[in-house]
């Protein structure tokens, strides 16, 4: 098992910037890809970015240059600053880790997701 926790979120004005944490504790054997995803109120929940094992990066086209996701192995914690927010960005956001283990039938994904943190951008 893994236990992420997520800390920072907050109410911000628009331009404004924060700073996201998501700290893990458990089991981080074979864990190779790392998420930050979001839900608005009445829409589907969307990943927002990822970090791979290897530090590969990859964002929603709604975020890109504004959004940058980052890791410390050591803290086992992942982080995403968050600059020139608008107010379409406030939701919850939550962090989720991916363990993948190769099984004789191909690849095996395990998730495990925070409880969320709310983002609230005012106009």
């Amino acid at each position: 098992q893994v236990h992420p926790v997520e800390s920072g979120g907050g109410l911000v004005q628009a331009g404004g910037s924060l700073r996201l944490s998501c700290a893990a504790s458990g089991n981080m054997f074979n864990i190779n890809n790392i998420g930050w995803h979001r839900q608005a109120p009445g829409k589907q929940r969307e990943l927002v970015a990822a970090i791979s094992s290897g530090g590969s990066t990859n964002y929603a086209d709604s975020v890109k240059g504004r959004f940058t996701i980052s890791r410390d192995n050591a803290k086992n914690t992942v982080y995403l600053q968050m600059n020139s927010l608008k107010p379409e960005d406030t939701a919850v956001y939550y962090c989720r880790w991916t363990r993948r283990v190769v099984t004789l039938t191909g690849p095996k994904d395990s998730d495990y997701w925070g409880q969320g943190t709310q983002v609230t951008v005012s106009s």
